[in-house]
């Protein structure tokens, strides 16, 4: 069976398992805010008209401007993209032929983007209970790359990884010139969010990659930034094609750097929900991931294949994200997005319906 690589667009993985959709669904499989875009976007969404008549910047001068004045950094160490993948395609192309170590279980993209690109590719496997990061083992593995992928807080688990640890993993990427690559799509969903990015101003081989789709709702829009020492950021645009990001995720953009407000209310939701799903899972026995944002894995710890389970969600019209193609995983855990308190409620239901036949 060829399962889909991504969450979303549950049509394709219904086709996958020769099942009609339901037509009453809830969608866990993708890891978006639930309260949805800032307020002010459907207030102020006509003013993006005017800007459908003519090319977009192919510099994101406002957008990057904003984005250094928040960062503390300067505007030549920061790079616009079309969502968080193109950023990563053209960190393919910058490693083309060289060796890429990942840490796994993570966001399927980052080997998509190097096997095309010819890149050797190996893993360090994160071990499942507190998924820690043992460095002594890493660094090993880091004395043959050229280049590391590590995804915090981690996709799938949920796991944050605190700033100590990492400034371990960057002083380890620096003794063996390695360059470090640090996806950090979910961090503002991080109450406890320490920034490393004053580390790329120090000439060091780290790239911090962010997306602005998932907390801001925005993914249909597609944009994201890489941030990096002035050399990384040069090379990585001279790859790039011009006009790639569209002007209405621009200026989308642009507003969401002014919701402070919707981030705050998103923290104290998911938290609470998170919390109150973690109670629920354990009372009745299954096995959930220590996240600290807005997704989890979970397993029934009575099931090494969690397939049964999955596709009886499916059926009730509960659609969590498969991990077939997580290395380490491969279908022994489920992931499952935070969604508001209804769509939650449904959701335990059904683990409570679960429990009775299982």
């Amino acid at each position: 069976m060829i399962w889909p690589s991504h969450g979303s667009n549950p049509q394709y993985l219904y086709e996958a398992i020769d099942k009609q959709m339901p037509e009453e669904r809830i969608d866990f499989s993708a890891n978006i805010n639930p309260l949805g875009p800032p307020r002010e976007f459907k207030d102020r969404w006509g003013i993006l008209f005017q800007y459908i008549s003519d090319y977009p910047d192919p510099h994101a001068a406002l957008l990057k401007s904003k984005l250094a004045a928040t960062e503390g950094i300067k505007e030549t160490q920061i790079l616009v993209g079309n969502g968080g993948a193109e950023l990563i395609t053209l960190i393919g192309r910058m490693i083309a032929g060289k060796h890429a170590l990942i840490i796994q279980p993570a966001f399927s993209e980052y080997e998509e983007a190097c096997r095309v690109n010819n890149c050797r590719v190996s893993y360090y496997q994160l071990e499942p209970g507190n998924w820690g990061l043992d460095m002594e083992a890493l660094s090993e593995k880091l004395k043959a790359a050229d280049a590391v992928f590590f995804c915090n807080p981690n996709n799938p688990t949920g796991v944050y990884y605190p700033k100590a640890l990492v400034e371990k993993l960057i002083e380890e990427c620096q003794k063996h010139s390695c360059l470090l690559i640090m996806d950090e799509a979910f961090y503002d969903f991080a109450c406890d969010y320490q920034s490393i990015v004053p580390f790329i101003g120090k000439d060091t081989n780290v790239v911090v990659l962010r997306s602005m789709t998932k907390m801001f709702s925005i993914p249909g829009l597609r944009l994201g930034y890489m941030m990096a020492g002035e050399r990384l950021i040069e090379r990585a645009a001279a790859l790039k094609p011009h006009w790639s990001v569209n002007a209405l995720a621009l200026k989308a953009g642009e507003w969401c750097l002014d919701s402070n407000e919707h981030v705050r209310l998103t923290k104290n939701l998911i938290r609470q929900e998170r919390e109150r799903l973690v109670s629920f899972y354990r009372s009745l026995n299954f096995a959930v991931s220590p996240s600290d944002v807005n997704f989890y894995l979970l397993r029934d710890p009575r099931l090494d294949d969690q397939l049964p389970l999955f596709q009886f969600l499916l059926e009730m019209g509960i659609i969590p994200r498969h991990t077939m193609n997580f290395p380490g995983l491969e279908g022994r855990w489920l992931r499952f997005a935070i969604k508001g308190p209804k769509d939650n409620n449904r959701l335990m239901e059904a683990m409570e319906e679960w429990r009775k036949v299982r």
